[in-house]
């Protein structure tokens, strides 16, 4: 948005197809089909805790904050628009329409070469991310990230939008909120939907973070989901990370999603890494799944 566009007002009303553009960090995002409601989110923990006290019935909470750098984009499966380098086929800003509601899933991937004919849109990926987290009788039952240019749709719900988030508040709450949940349903969506996010930070914060969720006085279950996003997401810092938890951990499944994560990590040394592994630390029964990574 343009330095010269008037600034959103507090609420907004989005009953039709036409939605904010140009997210930038702290302005709402492209949503079309629900009311926003814009509040300070400095102090987030303070600020995210008011606003889900407020919400009695089902509605949404979410910011905006730098996304880790990587060719990326984050929409919904039936979105029904192809996204392929910063280009479009169809002519309209990433994905097409996204319902945020849990009619359909989020899928994230990294972006292949460019075709020759397309309407382009921007040459680099997205550099900020939306973190939307449903609220349901004043309970957080699942967290959904999204690109910036992604164009969602609301479902009619109020969503109140938080400014001014600082990336290492978001990281502190995110990582909370997996400490919180019981042994429910809720407790995988909301681990799941946490640790995606963590990791998609654009902040040394998220570094941190991941490697406490992966100590091994953690859950299993949340244990086995951070190495993917290790690899996937943090870069060097990430693969050497996986390394050692190869050579070190005392879990054999950990140390499975470990290779795994190697495998998905675009670090220079990670074939090397993989190789060595198989060569010396992969236990015999399971060389042969080690070297089907390579």
């Amino acid at each position: 948005m343009s330095s010269t566009s008037p600034p959103l007002p507090s609420a907004l009303l989005l009953p039709t197809p036409t939605a904010v553009t140009g997210v930038a960090v702290g302005q709402a995002p492209r949503l079309t089909n629900g009311q926003v409601t814009t509040q300070p989110g400095a102090g987030l923990a303070q600020a995210f805790r008011t606003a889900v006290s407020a919400q009695a019935g089902t509605g949404w909470v979410g910011y905006g904050v730098p996304m880790v750098a990587g060719d990326r984009t984050m929409c919904c499966f039936d979105s029904g628009t192809t996204f392929i380098n910063g280009t479009v086929r169809s002519g309209q800003p990433c994905c097409g329409m996204c319902s945020i509601e849990p009619s359909d899933g989020t899928t994230t991937s990294r972006t292949p070469a460019a075709p020759q004919a397309a309407s382009t849109i921007k040459l680099e990926g997205p550099d900020t991310m939306v973190v939307l987290f449903r609220v349901v009788n004043r309970q957080v039952e699942r967290i959904r990230v999204f690109s910036e240019d992604c164009a969602l749709d609301a479902g009619g719900r109020q969503v109140t939008w938080l400014t001014g988030v600082r990336p290492a508040d978001s990281v502190a709450l995110l990582e909370s909120l997996i400490a919180a949940q019981p042994g429910t349903d809720r407790r995988d969506r909301v681990t799941d939907g946490a640790i995606t996010a963590i990791a998609l930070h654009g902040d040394t914060a998220a570094d941190a973070s991941l490697e406490r969720l992966l100590a091994s006085s953690q859950p299993q279950n949340v244990r086995t989901k951070v190495p993917f996003w290790l690899g996937n997401a943090r870069g060097q810092r990430g693969l050497e990370v996986l390394r050692r938890v190869v050579k070190d951990d005392s879990s054999t499944e950990v140390k499975k999603k470990a290779v795994f994560g190697i495998s998905q990590s675009a670090e220079t040394g990670a074939v090397d890494a993989l190789i060595d592994n198989a060569r010396n630390n992969a236990p015999t029964s399971e060389r042969g799944g080690w070297i089907f990574w390579l």
